[in-house]
């Protein structure tokens, strides 16, 4: 179905066609879930996956960006997803940056993006996942970054994230801390290992408060890095520092990887998959597969999330791919891992978490 949608929506420019796209989304969960649900169904014993003290029915999720604002929670659910990642949500609302800024490389099924990280902000989201996060045992992640300002820094910038957190951390299946964005005003924040460091000091103080207030719920904290400079490497000494700084720190896994930078925007897509898979088995294999990881960027089809699954990625998530293959990815991904898991006489998915490392 979706090869005769997609000429359609590629007829329009990318913001105007993922703007459709998510109204006939929002459409379709309030009025036809039950038809949703049946067209994209396919669920299995094999692919459960408990990890970050979650449960996820299977591993395949949806990537932040897709729905910044909290409202396709029960769509991605209905699409047969294991988890999505909201955001990314910032303590003040953002327009981003001016148009043109989403682009697509269609030789490539790649995307350029230079958003800046629109989003309504914290104070508007944080009500939205507050309904949504307890209905149905389906993990919702919150990815939080610096509001997009470049006057914002020092110690307002700490502020302004830790706002964010406060807002959204009673209503996140778990968070995510976007340090390696490159649609920023700015640049990346807070992936400079001293800059981190200074972060999750902010964090670990925020939890002690709460948890001396009482607090019932402390999600799994994630930082999302972003991509290697080169495809392949073996050493790395800024993640060797950044793995040093979160293990002084309550980080709980990691989000790999971020879009590689592109003038003044993100690249995503198969051209991001070899440096994704390279960075994923790098922290899988450093931290001795002790923390888990979400792997992004490039994951288009079942082999492509069965490779970085047994790179070391616990999980995965997805958003170029939906906009090159649609909806029914998320089934076929589910399906071919199944085959490609059975083909190797794995019982569960959770079997292939680091099989070639």
């Amino acid at each position: 179905m979706y090869a005769h949608i997609r000429p359609l929506l590629f007829a329009l420019g990318p913001e105007e066609a993922h703007l459709l796209a998510s109204t006939g989304a929002r459409f379709a969960q309030k009025v036809i879930p039950s038809l949703i649900e049946r067209m994209f169904a396919f669920s299995h014993p094999a692919l459960s996956v408990q990890v970050l003290g979650l449960t996820f029915t299977n591993p395949v999720g949806l990537a932040a960006g897709f729905d910044k604002n909290a409202r396709l929670v029960p769509f991605f659910r209905l699409l047969g997803a294991g988890f999505t990642e909201v955001g990314s949500v910032t303590a003040r609302p953002s327009r981003g940056n001016s148009r043109p800024r989403l682009f697509r490389i269609p030789d490539q099924e790649a995307l350029i993006n230079r958003m800046g990280l629109g989003n309504h902000g914290a104070a508007k989201i944080a009500p939205r996942l507050k309904r949504v996060a307890h209905q149905t045992a389906f993990p919702v992640g919150v990815n939080i970054a610096k509001t997009h300002s470049p006057g914002i820094l020092g110690d307002e910038a700490l502020e302004d994230f830790a706002e964010t957190y406060r807002r959204v951390v009673d209503h996140a299946g778990y968070i995510t801390l976007n340090v390696s964005c490159p649609n920023t005003a700015e640049g990346k924040t807070f992936e400079d290992p001293a800059a981190l460091d200074t972060l999750l000091q902010h964090i670990d103080a925020i939890t002690a408060e709460r948890q001396r207030e009482g607090a019932a719920h402390t999600p799994p904290l994630l930082v999302k890095l972003s991509p290697p400079e080169r495809e392949r490497f073996v050493l790395d000494s800024l993640y060797d520092e950044i793995l040093a700084v979160c293990a002084t720190h309550r980080v709980d896994g990691f989000v790999a990887t971020n879009t590689l930078p592109h003038d003044k925007g993100g690249l995503s897509g198969p051209p991001l998959a070899t440096r994704s898979n390279a960075l994923v088995r790098y922290l899988h294999t450093r931290t001795n597969g002790s923390k888990p990881i979400i792997g992004v960027g490039g994951i288009d089809c079942a082999e492509a999330a069965y490779e970085r699954l047994a790179a070391g990625a616990s999980l995965v998530q997805l958003y170029t791919g939906l906009v090159y293959h649609g909806p029914g990815l998320i089934a076929r991904i589910k399906q071919g891992l199944v085959r490609l898991a059975e083909a190797e006489k794995y019982a569960s998915i959770s079997q292939v978490t680091g099989s070639r490392t």
